[in-house]
């Protein structure tokens, strides 16, 4: 029994009808992994997390109609983002407490005199 031949139209592998039977699927070769990782400036890690935190990341990437791991990647380009921003701020603070002002250099003048 032949299957029908679908179009080769954009829509049908958008909607999953050409692309998606894991019956031609095989793996890509490790040197074109790895390739692909390098274009995309990616390096695959391995991590501990709790059973539980991995599951709240695939409940709120069903909502959200994302897979879970880019999911937990936005959340750790956005924390580290949010760490900068308060690494930068903490750092001009520092930096503008140890700065002299105009008026504490006024004042120090006025006293030498």
């Amino acid at each position: 029994m032949s299957k029908a031949k679908i179009d080769g139209t954009a829509e049908a592998w958008e909607t999953g009808q050409l692309g998606r039977d894991m019956q031609h699927a095989k793996p890509a070769p490790q040197v074109l992994e790895a390739q692909i990782d390098e274009s995309l400036g990616m390096q695959m890690i391995s991590i501990r997390l709790p059973k539980d935190l991995i599951d709240d990341f695939k409940k709120i990437a069903e909502c959200r109609g994302v897979a879970y791991q880019p999911l937990m990647r936005e959340a750790l380009q956005r924390f580290v983002a949010a760490e900068y921003k308060l690494i930068a701020t903490e750092y001009a603070n520092l930096k503008a407490a140890a700065t002299p002002t105009s008026k504490d250099t006024t004042r120090r003048g006025k006293q030498a005199a």
